[in-house]
Formats: C-alpha cells, structure tokens, sequence
C-alpha cells in the first residue's frame, strides 16, 4: 500500500487567492502528491474566476463561508491578510477541517492563542506558512549548528532595512502598513519571518523587549524597530528594521564560541561558516515555488511520517515575541 493510498487524497479550498497564492504558495499545493485545490475564493468574483482558470481549478467562490463549508474541501489554506486570519480560522476549526494560515498567524497573539486552542480542543491539525522552516537552506544552517561548526552558540544579530516604497511615499493605501492591521508595519510582515526561523534555530524564547516608532510619518503604522530577545536556552539575541533608510541590506550573524555563521533571511544570498577549519560558503537554491517543501511536510504530517516545524503553538509563540517587542503586551 502506497502513501497515497494509506491517506487518500486532500482536497484543498484556497481562501483568499491574491498574490501570494500566484507563485508562492498556491502551485505547491497543486504539485504535491496526495494533494488537489478544487476550489479558491475571492470577494471579487470575476477575479476568482480569473484564477482558477488560469490554475486549472474547477470551482472559485466569492464567499469564503460557501468556500469554508463546501463537502468536497478537506483542508483550507488561508491567505487573506491577518486581520481577517481568527474569523477564518476559527469558521475552519468549526467545520472539522485542516488549515494551513498564513503568516503571521493573526496581528496580536491572543488572537493566535484563541485560533490555536480551536483546533486544539478538536485535534484539527493547525499549519502556519512560516515556510523558512522548511527550506534547506536554513536548515543547513540548523545542521551546522546541531553539528557544533562553530562551538556553543553565544548570540545572533540581525540587521534589515530598506528605503521607503514609491507607495509609501504617494501615500497609496496598503494593508502591510494601516496600523490597524499591522501595528509595526513591515516589521509585523517581515520580521515575523526572521524571528520565527530564529525560534527554530535556536530554541523558544522566553525574554523580549524593545523600542518601536515612526519615524517618516508616512502611514499609520510603524517604521522603526529595535530589540533585544533571550532564548531559553541562554543565547542572546538583537535586532534592527527600519523601513525609512538609503539602502537595503539583510543580514543575520551567529556568533558562536568557535566560529560564526552569516546569512540572508530574504535576499538569494550564500550562507557563511566561518570557523578554526577556515571560510565556507554555500548557495542552496530555494524552490521555484518557496513554500513547495513547506507544504511537502504538511503531507508528510498527515502521514504521521514527521511532525511539521510549523503550526499553531509556534505560530502563536512567535506572535508572542513580537507583541513583547512593540510592547503591546
């Protein structure tokens, strides 16, 4: 008897299928064995039709409660952006089904804690698309550290920063920085990456704090962010985003007792060892489709071959460390 055969197949239903679900996310789940999207939904009607033709999928809806209760939908993948995350997922955790929920999972983390507890209770499995965890790239790096390449780790150090959009500036509305959605703005959206990739390189963390403001009074939310974090297991941690700054740059360093580690968590950049055996770097490319090993070990779950490195209590810690960090908790 094959996998395929042991779980039969997942029908997926994608809820909100805007940009992300182009390239990203939405092919993964086509591509992936034991998997099918039957369905996708949007508010605008003519676009959800749109999408689903384009993607080869038989049914688009523009009510995600018509989406959500569909017999034919095993499992939902929810892309709209996170203010709409808790009303979603907790319709989802109603009708019994397996949910996979963007990231971050909701804007404050008692909102994660309600959505995890929801399917929780029902032992509904819960996946957040924190696919970092998921690439080799960053898991080499885990393997170094596992390995001790560069001795006991003693503190990591990430720097990201980029100028003002040209939306930004004309002042053109964005979810990504209405602070009613997401408080700290890009931070909410693109540190929430690093810092949960860091959670599962190095161990939760259980201190956080830091300073949060605007500084170019362009939108709502914020655009200027440093912290200070500790993880359980005694490494520190500090960081920096500003969104208002001449140029971009991405770069994370982990120091260790016998060495150092240097990577991007965005850019396509090489990972760097340096240690007593000298300079290695290594350029692991990512997927055409970057979350296609992510939505792989959702499969491999369901299988009960592996336990995913991404879901509901993780999701909700990492919301945790954020709302820590810009003091909303």
């Amino acid at each position: 008897m094959t996998e395929k055969d042991k779980l039969g197949m997942i029908r997926w239903g994608i809820l909100g299928c805007g940009n992300v679900t182009e390239k990203k996310s939405g092919p993964a789940y086509q591509k992936t064995e034991g998997f099918e999207v039957v369905a996708v939904m949007r508010r605008d009607a003519e676009k959800a039709a749109d999408y689903a033709k384009r993607h080869g999928i038989k049914k688009y809806y523009s009510d995600a409660d018509a989406l959500i209760n569909d017999p034919e939908i095993d499992a939902i993948y929810i892309a709209t952006p996170p203010d709409t995350h808790k009303i979603y997922g907790l319709k989802v955790a109603k009708a019994g089904k397996i949910c996979c929920i963007e990231k971050p999972l909701a804007p404050h983390y008692d909102d994660c804690v309600a959505i995890y507890e929801a399917f929780n209770e029902k032992n509904i499995p819960l996946f957040v698309a924190y696919y970092r965890r998921s690439l080799p790239r960053f898991n080499q790096i885990k393997a170094w550290i596992g390995a001790k390449e560069i001795g006991e780790v003693r503190h990591i150090r990430w720097h990201l920063s980029k100028p003002a959009t040209d939306q930004d500036l004309a002042g053109s509305y964005n979810w990504r920085t209405d602070a009613g959605i997401a408080a700290a703005g890009y931070f909410d959206d693109l540190a929430s990456h690093g810092l949960d990739l860091f959670v599962h390189l190095l161990g939760e963390i259980k201190e956080a704090t830091g300073i949060s403001l605007n500084q170019q009074g362009l939108y709502s939310a914020k655009d200027a962010v440093t912290a200070c974090w500790l993880h359980e297991c005694g490494i520190t941690g500090t960081g920096s985003w500003n969104f208002g700054c001449s140029t971009r740059e991405d770069s994370v360093e982990i120091f260790g007792s016998k060495g150092k580690i240097t990577f991007s968590v965005f850019d396509d950049q090489p990972i760097i060892l340096i240690n007593e055996q000298g300079k290695k770097e290594l350029l692991i490319e990512h997927p055409k489709n970057i979350q296609l090993y992510h939505v792989a070990q959702i499969r491999e779950h369901l299988l009960g071959n592996s336990v995913h490195p991404s879901n509901g209590f993780t999701g909700a810690h990492t919301a945790w460390v954020m709302d820590k960090i810009i003091g909303t908790i």
